[in-house]
């Protein structure tokens, strides 16, 4: 009886904690904010996210749960985009709730579908532990009126000045796109280094939009014709950049 009543109590205290932390502490980072750091472990052993990957961009991928069937089907699809992402000098870092373990078995088993499905590859990036939930909180990525406080399936795109450039939330019935995923590196990556702005459906190698004219008078007095650049409209502006 006297066992009976001390887990009760030590579930209570852990389920206290969560709801504490629910009520002020759980926030999702903003845009432009600085990436939350974290420490935990890892298939790769203990990592520091986001110190241990430098001047590098990176992107967090957060999970529910290992060994669900749209999860999975997204890290192979990941794995299989590694070596682009390592391309664009992009680190690859995912988070589930379950353990290191776990994790460890879960790699091994998508790693063997992929080899009979004469697709073999190594999953490189590491799967985070947050079986405590604390990066779940950390990131905003936990409900308070989710009873069983499952993750959400976030995406987190983070520059090397570790500042949040990006973020997408996805229902755990429909999968993400990878494509997408790197195509916004892509565009992200080409806005910085240009000083332009990205239109709608670009893809790598399409023509960009130089930044907004606030007026008719004012393109006109400020602007100076640069090569390779049209107008659709006074305040829209497009440049064709090296391919």
């Amino acid at each position: 009886m006297a066992k009976k009543f001390i887990l009760i109590a030590v579930l209570f205290f852990a389920m206290t904690q969560v709801w504490s932390q629910s009520k002020g502490k759980s926030r999702i980072p903003l845009l432009g904010e600085e990436a939350p750091v974290f420490k935990a472990q890892s298939t790769k052993g203990t990592i520091v996210f986001t110190t241990d990957y430098g001047q590098k961009w990176k992107i967090l991928f957060s999970h529910p749960a290992d060994f669900t069937p749209v999860c999975s089907s997204e890290l192979m699809e990941l794995a299989l985009l590694q070596q682009d992402f390592k391309n664009l000098d992009v680190s690859l870092v995912v988070v589930s709730t379950d353990s290191v373990s776990t994790h460890s078995d879960w790699v091994k088993s998508m790693e063997e579908i992929l080899s009979k499905e004469n697709t073999p590859v190594k999953i490189d990036f590491p799967l985070v532990d947050d079986s405590k939930l604390k990066i779940g909180w950390q990131y905003g990525m936990l409900t308070p009126s989710h009873e069983s406080f499952e993750a959400v399936r976030g995406v987190f795109i983070i520059d090397p000045q570790n500042k949040i450039r990006a973020i997408t939330f996805y229902p755990s019935n429909v999968g993400r796109n990878l494509d997408e995923i790197k195509r916004t590196v892509i565009a992200l990556q080409v806005a910085d280094k240009n000083t332009v702005l990205i239109p709608a459906n670009w893809k790598p190698g399409d023509d960009v939009l130089l930044p907004y004219a606030s007026s008719v008078d004012h393109l006109a007095s400020n602007n100076v014709k640069e090569p390779d650049t049209y107008n659709r409209s006074w305040y829209m502006q497009y440049k064709r950049l090296d391919k």
